[in-house]
């Protein structure tokens, strides 16, 4: 697949079969994400894979900490909270390094991670896998960081979701550059 045609090709893919994928194909998707550009070469960037039982264990821990920050969710709450991490078969969730060095700058590590995320998704693509790049608050829970191995302070920039595609998106036309962009000769 030509790199440019993979870029505008690549969407995001909502629903996924639920078949594995092996851990090779995972493994060759984590090898173009270190291809990341990182400042110092740092490779700030961590990643945890969870497939099969690890998924439900995740779920378990988000449906924990929903109901310590909302006690009177009711059941069916907690089992939607619970079938999160199952909606595909793979699970990254996306961590960065603090800076180890004084010479390094978080937002540096934060953004070599954000492309090394983003290699994730082109790669899966070339792969012919879907993928979906989530964030909100299960990135930022306590409980799901500690579960992860992430310490308190580390950020989880997201979780991608990986699977072989139940249904490919309709392609459609995405908004340019140009209203972007300031040109200065």
């Amino acid at each position: 697949m030509d790199i440019i045609d993979g870029i505008h090709g690549r969407q995001t893919v909502t629903q996924v079969k639920q078949d594995a994928v092996p851990r090779d194909v995972i493994e060759k998707i984590l090898s173009a994400a270190v291809q990341a550009p990182n400042h110092y070469k740092a490779r700030p960037w961590r990643f945890v894979v969870l497939t099969g039982n690890g998924r439900n264990k995740l779920g378990d821990v988000m449906a924990a900490s929903f109901l310590e920050r909302n006690p009177v969710t009711p059941l069916e709450g907690l089992d939607r909270t619970r079938a999160l991490p199952l909606r595909a078969p793979v699970v990254i969730a996306i961590g960065v390094d603090k800076p180890s060095e004084p010479k390094i700058v978080e937002m540096e590590n934060i953004t070599a991670t954000s492309a090394a995320g983003m290699n994730i998704l082109l790669a899966a693509h070339a792969l012919g896998l879907g993928a979906i790049w989530r964030t909100g608050e299960w990135a930022r829970d306590p409980k799901v960081k500690e579960f992860l191995g992430f310490a308190s302070d580390q950020h989880i920039l997201g979780f991608i979701y990986i699977g072989y595609p139940e249904v490919r998106p309709e392609p459609y036309e995405r908004t340019g550059f140009e209203d972007r962009v300031t040109w200065l000769d």
